[in-house]
């Protein structure tokens, strides 16, 4: 899902002042309805282009560390099935 997350986030920045004017204007209204404790902050996160780059920046490490440990995980799994057939073959 961190492809398809980074497209969206990248088509809506030039977007997300507007989108964070937007959500200020229905805050009332949301608060009517919803009890939102982070509704304002995220608002206020939304405002600046910055935000959003250091977001994707954060997907993209937390994705290549993913990513890092599988590999990791599946050169342990090689490893152990490589000592495992050579303590058959010497059985």
């Amino acid at each position: 899902m961190t492809v398809p997350a980074i497209f969206f986030l990248e088509s809506v920045k030039p977007l997300s002042f507007v989108g964070s004017q937007a959500l200020h204007f229905f805050e009332p209204m949301v608060n009517a309805f919803f009890q939102v404790r982070d509704y304002e902050r995220f608002a206020a996160l939304m405002e600046r282009r910055e935000n959003l780059e250091a977001l994707l920046v954060k997907i993209e490490a937390r994705d290549d560390a993913a990513r890092a440990e599988e590999k990791a995980q599946r050169e342990r799994d090689r490893a152990a099935r490589a000592e495992r057939k050579r303590g058959k073959e010497s059985s």
